[in-house]
């Protein structure tokens, strides 16, 4: 791989705009800096994203954080096993006056969807919103209404608790550009987070935090990744990773191209957000785990050994040789 020093993209103005981001997002979630960037790589990418943890590791906090950051329209979805399709998409109403039914949008219409708990709604009101995710529009009553530009699903999942679940087929599952597991934070970490709920001062609320992202300023910064340089040494890369989860006696159901384009896509975003215009293996080697390890099917014997999908993932990236 020609490695590529002199810059073509003038970073600048957004390397700026990133950090104040995440210097914001760190004033109010603490020890996921992992999950936070692993999130604006997929905002940047236009992907939507699955947010996987156990209750209190701040999935939704960090959710509508990112949604608050960005001045667009924004709506929260609480899935329960009682929700209809109507009551994500919207529903046609009769106008008397009038004589014709009038549409009233669904809160799927906006710039920002949070969706709570998305395991928790039935089959049909999920089909309902994945449709909308892969085709950025609705259909109600034979009529189409398209979404924004910047439309953009920001879904949380317990793994946890499976009572009164419904789980997500792997087709809906690859809607999602990545699945983001957040963990538990280190002990210092969890440190601090007492510390500022005992000094409560320190607490930053949401409702006093301002955007720094304008709706026109994200669809600009994904316009960057088209500058972005990935070098063809590290297509066949890539490739070599997409093939080897299809290949490993550990995977049932390897990767599809579609993941090998949302690879293609996230590893871009990231350089970006790493002051880069091009592309390194270590890039995708930092978005493989996320990009991939919901489009995977463990066999039996390999789930029997321990192995969970992000895990053997890293273990297949490093039998590729890294392209110099």
């Amino acid at each position: 791989m020609t490695e590529n020093n002199q810059q073509r993209l003038d970073l600048t103005a957004f390397s700026e705009k990133m950090m104040q981001v995440r210097q914001q997002i760190g004033t109010v979630v603490v020890g996921q800096s992992r999950a936070v960037d692993l999130l604006l790589t997929a905002v940047l990418a236009d992907g939507h994203v699955l947010l996987e943890g156990v209750p209190g590791v701040a999935k939704t906090l960090l959710a509508r954080l990112m949604a608050r950051l960005i001045d667009a329209r924004f709506s929260r979805l609480q899935f329960t096993p009682d929700l209809m399709p109507s009551d994500v998409l919207g529903t046609s109403v009769f106008n008397m006056k009038e004589a014709e039914f009038d549409f009233h949008q669904g809160p799927v219409f906006a710039d920002i969807v949070l969706v709570d708990e998305i395991n928790r709604a039935p089959a049909k009101t999920q089909a309902a919103l994945f449709e909308v995710m892969e085709e950025k529009q609705a259909t109600v009553d034979g009529v189409t209404y398209p979404m924004g530009d910047l439309f953009t699903v920001i879904a949380t999942q317990n793994p946890v608790e499976q009572e009164g679940t419904y789980k997500l087929p792997e087709a809906q599952l690859d809607r999602f550009l990545m699945k983001v597991v957040m963990s538990y934070p280190p002990a210092n970490l969890e440190i601090v987070i007492l510390k500022r709920h005992h000094e409560n001062t320190r607490l930053t609320k949401l409702d006093d935090i301002q955007p720094l992202l304008s709706r026109d300023e994200v669809l600009q910064f994904r316009s960057l990744l088209n500058e972005v340089v990935f070098d063809d040494s590290l297509l066949q890369y890539l490739v070599s990773v997409i093939q080897l989860t299809r290949t490993s006696k550990e995977v049932f159901l390897g990767a599809s191209p579609r993941a090998g384009v949302a690879l293609l896509k996230a590893s871009k975003a990231y350089a970006l957000l790493q002051g880069r215009d091009f592309v390194t293996p270590d890039d995708i080697k930092f978005v493989a785990p996320s990009v991939l390890q919901h489009r995977l099917i463990l066999t039996a014997e390999a789930e029997m050994e321990g192995y969970n999908a992000a895990r053997l993932i890293d273990k297949l990236i490093d039998q590729v040789e890294v392209p110099q």
